[in-house]
């Protein structure tokens, strides 16, 4: 009798490898986001992504190989899509309003890679195996992008030299805030967005009067 459950993949022809590798770069994502590091396994990713654990050493040494190939992998994802976002507008308060924006798209999209995002910062400082190759900081620590984005912001005279790193403070925790914060809610995400808008053209906030 023949059974009707497809049996998981091995070792994969040349030709599906990149496939493969692929799906297990997603269904990890997902994991780890969900998880965490600690309680990701490889038996789990191996069975969401519908191969052998003994297939997933065909891709990656090890567990952490994994962890470290999904951040690259969203970072890619992330900030690819920033870079089309901002590449269109002129200034630094529209440069910094279409990355917020695509931030909300990417999230309506595809909710896993914020909250990946935000379980690294977790997972960052509980395992050291991943802080020491990562930085316990995370990848906005030292971003060349955000710097590159508040330099044009210096360019336009939007923002003076003496501010420069308080305003690369401020877009960091923005972001950070808009991924650990209100990222699982789209409605408090797009209400978050407004209000920074709205900071950011001088609407939102006004002096006391005397």
């Amino acid at each position: 009798m023949t059974s009707s459950k497809q049996p998981r993949l091995g070792r994969p022809p040349a030709s599906n490898s990149a496939d493969t590798q692929e799906r297990i770069l997603a269904v990890a994502r997902q994991s780890f986001a969900e998880r965490g590091y600690e309680g990701t396994t490889n038996r789990l990713l191996a069975e969401r992504a519908g191969i052998t654990t003994g297939a997933i050493y065909h891709y990656f040494d090890s567990k952490r190989e994994i962890y470290l190939a999904v951040d690259r992998d969203v970072g890619r994802r992330v900030f690819r899509r920033f870079r089309e976002a901002e590449a269109g507008a002129d200034t630094f308060v529209a440069k910094f309003e279409a990355i917020l924006e695509v931030a909300h798209q990417m999230n309506s999209e595809d909710p896993s890679l914020a909250r990946f995002l935000g379980a690294v910062r977790v997972d960052l400082q509980r395992h050291t195996e991943l802080s020491e190759v990562m930085g316990v900081d995370g990848r906005l620590r030292d971003n060349a992008f955000l710097a590159a984005m508040v330099d044009h912001g210096i360019a336009t005279g939007e923002v003076a030299p003496a501010q420069r790193e308080l305003v690369l403070a401020f877009v960091r925790t923005v972001l950070i805030g808009l991924t650990d914060a209100v990222s699982d809610d789209l409605v408090a995400q797009r209400a978050a967005i407004d209000a920074i808008g709205a900071l950011l053209e001088g609407s939102l906030i006004h002096p006391a009067a005397n």
